[in-house]
């Protein structure tokens, strides 16, 4: 009995290994796609230089706010525009695990609940190997060291490295790539400083949500009170908003994404704030001052003129940098005359229907900004535009270039890149979906959402029931809906019924359209049929 027991299990395990698991689909006439994501969106290590050591430090949750102050802090040295960590044997990486997919993929893949909330590329990356992408073969990612400027060489010539490496592991494909947020502007520059090795290896670029003028009010609010990784209970356990504000006031690619001083804004930005002043009479006036973009950098000098930090018991000085100011001056002129190579298609998806800081202003009537290096401790107010909760739309869309489309989709920033109407039309732009009569630009998405189908027979009839229910997502072109939510709510479901008879047959159905709601709009379709059983 033992014996028969042992080969039945031998027998079992055996069959086991000749299981295979099912290949994914794979599309072998797809042509490789590059991802490239935006500030704060790659996973970066720290390598000990005497140890040999490696560790996640960015992101991650044990040990956060220690580890990024002290692996992460950092100083521009301007003779390389380079940002340099203050730990001087601390080495930042990318990892390059699934061909550069790991770095953009979950910033932080121990975590196990709330994962949700460090996706960068995940989303993406699971639809796009659901059309038939492979890792290695037509799926790349590439991550960078976010700190540094767009036009590091460094970081350019890994870039150009990369799109050699793709090109030549999709057997000469030209590249699709697909970037996020601050990564358009790295491409930008990449374009411009490299565009014979550009136009060599790349097809098309899309971008999505790309700051291509700048983000004005949010990096305002980012020099003055610094930023958060992410909203809500989840930021307490990652890095403080305060040690975030320290780093990136030594980040040139910060000061590469403030508000471009040549575009011709519709709104000019501008960085307001509810000053108290003695006069003659030994009153305090309150005045509310405003100050264009060229004067809100003599704010940013007071205000951060005393900032320091300590590191290992120094006190070390972190005022606004007008060095990195200087460099990024430059890449920002440098960017704006690229030029799009004529065999290069591009493409631009922006987020829309959110408010978006645009003017940023600080302290009000009764609490007055007495002390600019107080400003720290306001909370900013905005004046918003329309955009994606980063950027605004007039940034996004001011790309320079001959699109072959620009599509708006209600979105916020870095969610946009999980949105279904996004995966829809990259589907449609990367000829995954061979649909030839979808128009991402004036169609729209149909997403079925629930479908149940009934027949029986009842005393000599066939009765057949349906119920179906789907959304419809397009750009809401109702102003009424675009500016109100309370109107929207307000409104009544829309009721259409029909029915038809015939001899031996009776139909109705009844198609209830709701209001549209951040540019979707749900219907739901019952029916009834009944017809006597020939």
């Amino acid at each position: 009995m033992a014996m028969l027991l042992e080969d039945i299990l031998k027998s079992v395990e055996l069959w086991l290994k000749l299981i295979k698991k099912p290949q994914p689909y794979v599309d072998p006439h797809l042509d490789p796609v590059l991802l490239v994501p935006g500030i704060a969106g790659s996973v970066l290590n720290a390598v000990d230089e005497e140890s040999g050591a490696e560790e996640r430090v960015w992101v991650r949750i044990l040990g956060a706010d220690y580890t990024f102050r002290t692996k992460l802090w950092s100083r521009f040295d301007p003779s390389t525009g380079k940002t340099e960590s203050m730990d001087p044997k601390a080495r930042i990486v990318v990892p390059e695990g699934r061909y550069g997919l790991r770095a953009i993929d979950a910033l932080d893949p121990d975590m196990v609940f709330g994962q949700e909330c460090v996706y960068y590329f995940h989303d993406m990356i699971v639809e796009l190997t659901k059309w038939g992408f492979q890792e290695g073969k037509t799926l790349f990612g590439f991550g960078y060291d976010f700190r540094q400027s767009n036009r590091l060489q460094e970081t350019l010539d890994r870039l150009a490295a990369k799109l050699e490496a793709v090109y030549e592991a999709s057997g000469g494909k030209k590249i699709t790539i697909i970037t996020h947020s601050m990564g358009g502007l790295l491409v930008k520059c990449f374009m411009c400083l490299h565009s014979d090795v550009f136009e060599k290896y790349v097809n098309k670029w899309i971008a999505v949500a790309a700051p291509f003028q700048g983000a004005p009010g949010y990096i305002t609010s980012t020099f003055l009170n610094g930023m958060s990784f992410v909203d809500g209970w989840e930021q307490n356990f990652f890095i403080s908003k305060w040690s975030m504000h320290q780093l990136l006031i030594e980040c040139p690619s910060i000061y590469e994404l403030m508000a471009c001083l040549d575009f011709q804004w519709e709104h000019p930005p501008l960085l307001e704030m509810w000053r108290g002043r003695p006069d003659g009479d030994g009153k305090s006036q309150i005045m509310l001052e405003s100050y264009p973009l060229v004067e809100s950098v003599r704010i940013f000098k007071e205000a951060l003129a005393n900032n320091t930090v300590n590191y290992n018991g120094q006190d070390i000085p972190l005022p606004f940098n007008m060095e990195i100011l200087k460099w990024a001056n430059e890449t920002r002129k440098i960017i704006s005359q690229a030029k799009l190579p004529p065999q290069v298609k591009f493409y631009n998806i922006y987020g829309m229907n959110l408010d978006t800081p645009h003017s940023v202003c600080y302290g009000n009537e009764q609490t007055p900004v007495t002390d600019l290096q107080q400003l720290r401790y306001f909370q900013p107010n905005y004046v918003c535009v329309d955009g994606d909760g980063t950027v605004p739309v007039e940034s996004a869309k001011a790309d320079g270039f001959n699109a072959v489309a620009r599509v708006g989709v209600p979105g916020e920033h870095r969610g946009i890149l999980c949105e279904h109407h996004v995966f829809r039309i990259l589907k449609h732009w990367l000829r995954a979906d061979h649909d030839p009569y979808y128009n991402p630009v004036n169609d729209y998405v149909i997403l079925p959402t629930a479908f149940e189908m009934e027949k029986h027979k009842e005393k000599g009839l066939e009765v057949t029931s349906l119920k179906e229910e789907w959304e419809i997502i397009s750009e809401c072109q109702d102003a009424d809906h675009k500016n109100s939510d309370s109107a929207a709510a307000d409104e009544k479901p829309v009721v259409s019924s029909i029915s038809v008879s015939e001899v031996g047959a009776e139909a109705c159905a009844t198609l209830t359209v709701h209001p549209h709601s951040e540019g979707k709009q749900h219907v739901e379709l019952n029916a009834l049929s009944v017809s006597v059983d020939a």
